[in-house]
This record gives structure tokens, sequence and C-alpha cells, in this order.
């Protein structure tokens, strides 16, 4: 019966053919020619001597039989997933912490600090897995995240960071170059950065909300240029080509050091519920690795000006 067994690369082409009902689709996935996953199709029905799927000239539907394996395929692979993150986990040891996080907060906020973590838990190594996708704890060789959203996790800790205030900054440059920035109306005789975001029906504060919020009800957006990350927009502010708005907790340190400015103090709140967080499993809450880091970072966001 082993040798009946289609093998993980078999049940893999299985899984997402079945998946897209569409072999081109599948085989675009998992980076194969839409022949290799035909042919792959062809070899585990011949080996099963089962048909699983049914082929017209157009389109390609699953049989009872295959959609037999395909849900086994579907479990078996995910179930092999799992146990593969925690043998990985396993034999990496407790003295390594992997830590995921988007790159905005990595470079703006969390590596400055590193040095920090390591003078004061030199067992522990950390390392990071930069990724604007979330990870999966149970799939992914990862500890702990830190997470932008709501909160809401099931079967995971979540520890609120610090709220979001978005405010207007600019290179020092630009302020001496002009035109001045007095009052918010002179905004617009300059470009104007921000990120377009928005989720459960929560709007990422904009250049038409922060100039409604600042009493000038004839913005006209049309202008602005819309970036798709924070880092971007930050970015165009440092290099001197755009008052941006930006989170405060992101570029603390650009102020603080004079990097950048603001040229006005008004500042606008992301929705409550919308923050940073750190996630991890409870299943692990209590290890000393995560103890170490958890205690650590919180105290550190004490620290940050808000």
């Amino acid at each position: 019966m082993a040798r009946l067994l289609p093998g993980t690369r078999a049940l893999r082409t299985l899984e997402a053919a079945a998946r897209h009902l569409n072999f081109t689709r599948a085989a675009d996935e998992l980076g194969l020619t839409p022949a290799a996953v035909s042919h792959r199709i062809k070899e585990i029905e011949d080996q099963l001597g089962i048909v699983l799927f049914t082929r017209t000239s157009r389109t390609i539907r699953l049989t009872e039989a295959g959609a037999v394996l395909f849900e086994a395929a579907t479990d078996a692979l995910d179930l092999l997933g799992r146990a593969v993150s925690r043998a990985h986990k396993t034999a990496r040891g407790t003295s390594l912490l992997k830590v995921t996080l988007d790159a905005q907060f990595a470079t703006k906020w969390l590596m400055r600090r590193v040095d920090d973590f390591r003078k004061h838990q030199p067992g522990v190594e950390l390392r990071f897995d930069i990724a604007s996708e979330l990870r999966d704890f149970d799939l992914d060789d990862v500890d702990v995240g830190i997470r932008f959203g709501a909160g809401k996790y099931p079967g995971l800790c979540a520890h609120r960071l610090f709220d979001n205030v978005i405010v207007p900054v600019c290179s020092p440059a630009l302020l001496r170059a002009g035109p001045p920035l007095k009052e918010p109306r002179d905004l617009f005789h300059h470009t104007l950065a921000h990120i377009e975001w928005a989720r459960q029906g929560v709007t990422w504060p904009n250049w038409r909300m922060w100039m409604a919020a600042a009493g000038v009800d004839d913005f006209d957006d049309s202008r602005t240029l819309v970036f798709g990350t924070s880092s971007d927009v930050v970015q165009a502010a440092l290099d001197g080509n755009a008052v941006a708005l930006a989170d405060f907790a992101m570029v603390a340190n650009d102020l603080s050091e004079g990097r950048l400015v603001r040229p006005f103090e008004l500042g606008m709140k992301v929705a409550p519920e919308f923050a940073y967080f750190l996630v991890y499993p409870k299943s692990v809450a209590d290890e000393p690795r995560i103890v170490a880091f958890r205690e650590w970072l919180l105290n550190e966001v004490t620290k940050t000006p808000t």
C-alpha cells in the first residue's frame, strides 16, 4: 500500500490543480509549465489507477474520487507543514528567538534598540523575518510577531504597544528653501505625500482629513502623492521631496536627531482599536526567551515619545 501513495511533490501538484481547477494557474503557483502539471496529474492517476479529473477542451473538474484525494492532500500537506515548523523550532533550541515584523517597524523603531536587548539578554539570539504578510505561527519558523491591526488574534497573546498619531513632517532643507510654512494653507505650495490604507471601515489619516481638521475646507487632494507603504512616505520626506503625513512613533528618532521637523503640531489619531501589537501563541507565553523579549519590548515602548 505504501508504494501506492503519491509523494509530497505529487500531492502539492494535485492540491494546487484541484484548488484552482486550472492547470495554467496551478503551474504559475508551482513554478511549472501547464504541460508539466498535466503530466504529474496523469502520473498520479496511472499510479493509483483512479481518474482524478474530467477534462474538456476548456475546463477540468474533479471526479468524486479526486475530491476525496484533494481533501486528504490538503490535510496531509497542512499537517506536514506544521510538523516541519515544530521540528525547526525544536532543532534550533531555546536560545534563538525569531521575530517577524514589517520593514518600517524594523528600520524605524526596533533595530535602533536591538543592541540594548543583546546587552541585557546575552543568552538570547534575535533573528528577524522582515515581511509585510502575516506569518502563521503553526506553519512558519517564527516565534513572536509585531503586527499592526485591531488586536483580535484567536489563540494568541496580544500586547498593545503604542497608539498611532499621524503628523506632518518634512526635511529641514525643504523648510529652509520655502515657500514658508506658517499656516496650513501654505502647504498648497508644496508636494504632499501620504499612504492609502483602509481596513474594517477605518481609513488611515490622509491630507484631505488633516486639512479638514485644520479648518481648511477647500483642499484639492488630486495632486497629492499616494504611496502604498509608510516607509516610502517617510523616505519622500527625508529626501526633501514632500511634506509627509507619518506615524509619529516611527519618525520620533528622525525628529529628535534633526533629520525631520514638524511644520505644524496638529496630529490625528488612527482609530483607537488599531495599533501595533506584540503577538505570540498562548502555548509559549511562559518560555524564558519569550518572557525576556516581551518584558524588554514593553519597557522600551514606555520610553517612546508620544
